[in-house]
């Protein structure tokens, strides 16, 4: 018997990463806090938020659009890389969530790359606590 069948797995890991229940994962849902959601904008990003109806758990899904204009293939990744640790760590904090189901989607600037991470952080827990209070322009559909 080689060594390599009797290896142990990986330990499993708990309480990191961006599980996709608090993604938003389809184009609709997207869409949908961009036409029908308010906009609460921060120096560095916008973010989009509507709260679900139904019977959903009360819990935040966060999505990310980041688009070319942003810079390069790389410029991007790290970008969506920061953007999700620094929101990973604010929903850990239940003081930061809102009290209701809601859908956010952070749209960047540029300045997201090279801003210091401890800044971009407490920026998105602006941004949450701004949501849990209600804040932001409404958007109108046009």
């Amino acid at each position: 018997m080689s060594a390599r069948a009797v290896a142990e797995p990986a330990p499993a890991r708990t309480g990191f990463g961006f599980p996709k229940s608090v993604r938003l994962l389809k184009h609709s849902d997207f869409d949908r806090v961009y036409r029908q959601g308010r906009r609460y904008a921060l120096p560095n990003m916008a973010m989009f938020y509507l709260r679900r109806d139904g019977d959903h758990p009360a819990q935040l899904r966060v999505g990310l659009t980041v688009g070319r204009a942003l810079g390069g293939a790389v410029v991007r990744n790290r970008i969506k890389r920061r953007l999700r640790e620094a929101v990973r760590l604010n929903l850990a904090l239940p003081e930061l969530r809102p009290e209701f189901p809601t859908d956010v989607v952070i749209n960047p600037r540029k300045s997201v790359a090279t801003v210091e991470f401890t800044a971009l952080r407490t920026e998105v827990a602006d941004g949450f606590r701004a949501i849990r209070r209600g804040k932001g322009a409404i958007r109108r559909s046009q």
